[in-house]
């Protein structure tokens, strides 16, 4: 690895140098990274109904019967309406055959509808499976943890980015027979949450569904050139 870095420091040396000679200033450039775990406090669940029918009046009849007590087990659950969305309704015409130069039959209709559900209590998310289960969902499309406000997280994970890059210009530039000058510029690069997920069991005696909460890294990446003498 340190291999790798160094050919790509000479090469960013060599990159540099050439035009710059020209207007008398030689660089050089280091990487930076820095991240921030913290458990998430924000869950969001896709799910939804599936029904199948002869027609699609009666499957249609038969998703939103289901899809009402889907509803009506979220507003149970203490979920606001506005945390609610859908993302998906669709209505598919359902075959059978069509393989031995057999024409395929129509057999009937299938109706989807799925939801996005916000939680702000991540612990509640195994209880939450349980009750969209019993309550008809037969489609779960996804689950995603975020942290509600990242930024305070990543104005750290920058910082600790920049001390990152820091640490060794000094050792690269000496060893290159230069001095290290004053920094010229810094840039920042792409900062995301990384998901490590850990188990989070169910307290004794429930029935909720067991799952894995995890933790995020949200993480922040910066370039520094510093000016060669």
């Amino acid at each position: 690895m340190k291999t790798g870095f160094s050919a790509l420091l000479a090469a960013s040396l060599f990159l540099a140098a050439g035009p710059a000679l020209a207007a008398d200033l030689r660089t050089i450039s280091m990487a930076g990274h820095g991240v921030v775990k913290g458990a998430p406090d924000q869950v969001q669940v896709s799910a939804g109904v599936a029904t199948s029918a002869p027609t699609a009046a009666q499957a249609l009849t038969a998703n939103t019967a289901r899809m009402r007590t889907v509803f009506a087990a979220l507003e149970e659950m203490g979920v606001p309406q506005r945390n609610t969305q859908t993302i998906n309704f669709s209505i598919s015409p359902q075959y059978t055959g069509g393989t031995n130069n057999e024409r395929p039959r129509l057999t009937g209709y299938q109706v989807s509808n799925d939801v996005s559900v916000r939680m702000d209590d991540v612990t509640k998310l195994g209880a939450a499976l349980d009750a969209l289960v019993t309550a008809g969902a037969n489609q779960m499309n996804g689950i995603n943890f975020y942290i509600r406000d990242p930024e305070p997280r990543l104005a750290k994970a920058r910082a600790d980015a920049i001390a990152d890059a820091k640490l060794r210009p000094e050792t690269y530039a000496k060893a290159a027979g230069v001095a290290l000058g004053p920094i010229q510029s810094i840039s920042k690069g792409g900062s995301e949450p990384r998901p490590m997920y850990r188990m989070m069991a169910a307290p004794p005696g429930t029935r909720s569904v067991h799952v894995a909460a995890g933790e995020e890294s949200v993480t922040a990446d910066i370039a520094i050139v510093w000016e060669i003498r």
